[in-house]
């Protein structure tokens, strides 16, 4: 797993270095920060306590390939498309919010969600595209004050960390744990799991440069990361029983990002 990162990160520094050397691309470096809504098998869907308490915060480092240096030719694509690089961490702490840990407190399965916790740490690494529609690159980069929406689409590889636990006890029993988390799912004991492992992931977003000065940029952004797998919070249980828990984990991240121009 951890060759499989080293591996990625080799190859997207490589990339970088490559195009460097050739003297018709311009590079820009970024940090990221902001919070992220963790949308997972904890707590009611659609239910904005549960929005709300399971936020976390992600921070990231980012470089952009912009096509535009040193062409007059005035493409389309140099004009409004950029290479986004990152490198980003988010970490989330869990726990179930909503309809069902408000009932009767004396019940043994409203005690047992209550008392479950659980935490997701996720590091990705990847690359997405960049399509500013309004404004071209080069009159961005030349007009102080200059506002430029942009859309996104990019994929990340991403390492996850998960942790689930109860304050009544280990879980795997009928003493601590919620029925539907004991029944056996996806290769799992379990319909939960504390493990590591890497999945892939696809983004989208949607977000805004602001021209601040000739080198330096802020930007804010709102992006959706789907995970290509559902136990990123820990949480399984078996969608055969359980069709409502039929999605795989998701996060929103909502970013403010700086950006500098590097010149070559």
């Amino acid at each position: 797993m951890l060759k499989k990162i080293a591996f990625s990160l080799v190859t997207l520094i490589g990339f970088s270095t490559t195009s460097m050397a050739q003297g018709g691309f311009a590079h820009e470096i970024g940090v990221i920060f902001g919070p992220v809504t963790f949308q997972s098998d904890y707590g009611e869907r659609h239910d904005l306590d549960t929005n709300l308490g399971n936020t976390g915060f992600g921070i990231g480092v980012t470089h952009y390939l912009n096509f535009s240096a040193n062409n007059n030719r005035d493409r389309f694509f140099s004009e409004h498309f950029k290479v986004r690089s990152e490198l980003s961490f988010s970490k989330t702490n869990l726990q179930h919010f909503g309809e069902w840990v408000e009932k009767d407190p004396a019940r043994l399965g409203v005690q047992q969600l209550k008392a479950m916790r659980g935490s997701s740490t996720v590091f990705n690494l990847g690359s997405q595209l960049e399509f500013s529609p309004f404004m071209k690159i080069h009159d961005f980069e030349n007009t102080i004050g200059a506002f430029s929406p942009y859309v996104s689409l990019g994929f990340l590889v991403s390492y996850y960390k998960s942790h689930v636990g109860s304050d009544l006890g280990q879980l795997g029993t009928p003493d601590t744990t919620f029925p539907k988390y004991l029944t056996p799912s996806d290769g799992h004991q379990f319909g939960f799991s504390s493990e590591n492992g890497v999945v892939l992931s696809a983004t989208a977003g949607l977000g805004a440069h602001y021209k601040i000065a000739d080198m330096h940029d802020i930007m804010v952004e709102a992006r959706f990361q789907m995970f290509s797998s559902d136990w990123v919070d820990g949480l399984n249980p078996n969608k055969d029983i359980y069709t409502e828990n039929k999605n795989n984990d998701w996060q929103v991240w909502f970013n403010v990002g700086y950006i500098y121009y590097l010149e070559f």
